[in-house]
């Protein structure tokens, strides 16, 4: 059983780090701004408040795994903070971005905004190739059949079962029904 009480906490502490994250990153880009160029700032707010993000959602999910949650409230934790856990890099970098654009430079010359983006692209490549290949695809469908069979054979059995009794009678010893 999944504690959705507890999910909802979660997801509204993501939002919360999700937004903090932006702002802090924000302020601190435009506070470094008075001390050094765009992409020096920003180099240095980026790597301190990935981290950062990184290791709040990390403490976020080690909580709930400490937690007197059930089993399944746990993996649902660890999955959906693994799922989230790209986005919620993310937020420093659109902070980045936004002030970038506004600044009218690029930010593709700042190293950790290069690496991050590099490092997604390594990650996220060999998934849209075996996308792309179509095994997985074959794998969701094959999945998908033996679901909708095991399924609907229930579903048939559930309502076919009333009429195999009324045509097979009465159990022996019952009396019959009025």
């Amino acid at each position: 059983m999944i504690g959705l009480a507890h999910l909802k906490t979660r997801l509204a502490q993501y939002g919360a780090a999700w937004v903090t994250a932006f702002l802090i990153a924000a302020a601190s880009i435009l506070i470094g701004l008075m001390f050094a160029d765009l992409i020096v700032a920003t180099d240095w707010v980026l790597l301190v408040m990935i981290s950062a993000t990184v290791l709040a959602a990390g403490l976020g999910v080690i909580v709930s795994l400490l937690s007197r949650e059930t089993l399944g409230t746990k993996l649902a934790v660890l999955l959906l903070g693994l799922l989230l856990l790209l986005p919620l890099m993310w937020a420093p970098i659109a902070a980045a971005a936004s002030i970038a654009f506004f600044a009218d430079r690029s930010i593709e010359y700042s190293g950790v905004y290069s690496s991050f983006q590099i490092g997604v692209s390594e990650l996220l490549f060999p998934l849209e190739e075996l996308v792309r290949s179509g095994a997985v695809f074959d794998s969701v469908w094959t999945l998908f059949q033996g679901v909708a069979t095991v399924v609907g054979f229930i579903s048939a059995l559930a309502n076919i079962w009333p009429i195999l009794r009324r045509v097979l009678g009465p159990e022996p010893g019952s009396a019959p029904a009025a």
